[in-house]
């Protein structure tokens, strides 16, 4: 590919740049893996399995995944509250892509 088909290109308007809107940022990847591993998910666990996240962090990333509709949040009206996270039938789609690249990893890591 020469130069001047990279600078002619508009890579923002391709899906792999939309891919990446969705799952870019520090811990998406970590959450959407994590409930591919384990199915449901309450918060707390999730911060257990992905210990480097706060709170706030985890509570943003996940209302994104939500919105963008790769995670669905299941609230259940009881004292104490309970919230459980697991992947919608899209985010589920994401997992063959998460795979690969955690495959990449153990194969080239130096």
């Amino acid at each position: 590919m020469s130069i001047e088909c990279i600078k002619d290109a508009h890579l923002e308007e391709t899906g792999f740049n939309y891919t990446m809107s969705l799952i870019q940022g520090k811990y998406k990847m970590f959450i959407l893996y994590t409930l591919m591993e384990f199915k449901v998910v309450r918060f707390n666990e999730l911060r257990k399995y992905i210990k480097t996240i706060s709170y706030k962090t985890l509570s943003t990333t996940l209302k994104e995944l939500e919105a963008d509709g790769l995670v669905h949040r299941e609230e259940f009206p009881q004292i104490p509250p309970k919230v459980e996270y697991s992947l919608t039938e899209r985010g589920a789609y994401l997992i063959p892509i998460l795979d690969s690249m955690c495959e990449w990893g153990e194969k080239n890591r130096i």
